[in-house]
């Protein structure tokens, strides 16, 4: 990994830990005393931070300072990939496309939590309830990454509702929210084959859009945001791949 790469990487794990504790750049620079336009820097990936200045970063968090570090220096170009968005993104059908064209493995992480639980999504909330998947959730992503620096993972939707396994992915991986309006998306999940999220609801477009717009910031906290109205997925692929490479 070269200089840029690290700072970068720093950088997001700083910001996802910040976020995660829900202090703000001001409040952060008050706490640590590192002046607020060298945190914004460093959040940016444009300013090299001290050690000295990183144990107060952490210590001002409650963390270790070893939270910042657990990167594989040995990787020239990082290939975790996680692409996030409502269901009915595309994050599925480009992954693949995009995971062939990177020549890395496929993820979905809801398959794995269905793995870990030996149910289906449907059988873990209607048995066990939200809180116990998403106890799953953080264990798979744990799982996926301890499998190497090079993947494409398709995220679960609500992710965004567990601060703590965000915080993760965003500071572990590229994270790309894949951006469609409510039409969008009930058009494609429709076109899948799957009624429900209309069927007996008759206000379910209001709904989902009242849903979008409730997850809008915490979506927005991945490092690209890429529109995928009335593009095809080969494109979208392509231009994820290329935005890597550069």
């Amino acid at each position: 990994m070269d200089e840029h790469a690290i700072l970068v990487d720093l950088g997001r794990r700083l910001r996802a830990a910040r976020e995660e504790a829900e202090v703000s750049v001001s409040d952060l620079a008050r706490r640590s005393g590192v002046s607020r336009r060298h945190l914004t820097e460093a959040e940016a990936g444009r300013a090299n931070l001290s050690a000295t200045k990183i144990a107060a970063l952490a210590g001002a968090l409650g963390l270790r300072p070893s939270r910042f570090f657990d990167f594989d220096v040995e990787v020239a170009h990082p290939r975790r990939i996680a692409l996030v968005g409502l269901r009915g993104a595309g994050k599925t059908t480009v992954g693949r496309k995009l995971a062939l064209l990177l020549e890395v493995p496929f993820v979905e992480l809801d398959r794995r939590v269905e793995e870990l639980a030996g149910l289906s999504l449907a059988a873990i909330f209607d048995l066990h309830g939200a809180a116990y998947f998403r106890r799953l959730e953080a264990e798979a992503l744990e799982k996926v990454l301890a499998e190497g620096e090079r993947w494409v993972l398709a995220a679960g939707g609500s992710i965004v509702r567990s601060p703590a396994t965000f915080a993760r992915l965003r500071e572990s991986c590229r994270t790309v929210w894949l951006k469609a309006d409510a039409d969008e998306h009930y058009r494609r999940v429709a076109a899948q084959g799957d009624p429900r999220p209309m069927q007996g609801r008759p206000r379910a477009m209001e709904e989902l859009r009242a849903l979008l717009a409730e997850r809008e910031s915490d979506y927005s906290r991945c490092e690209w945001h890429v529109e995928t109205a009335r593009r095809e997925p080969d494109a979208l692929a392509a231009e994820l791949a290329r935005r890597l490479d550069e």
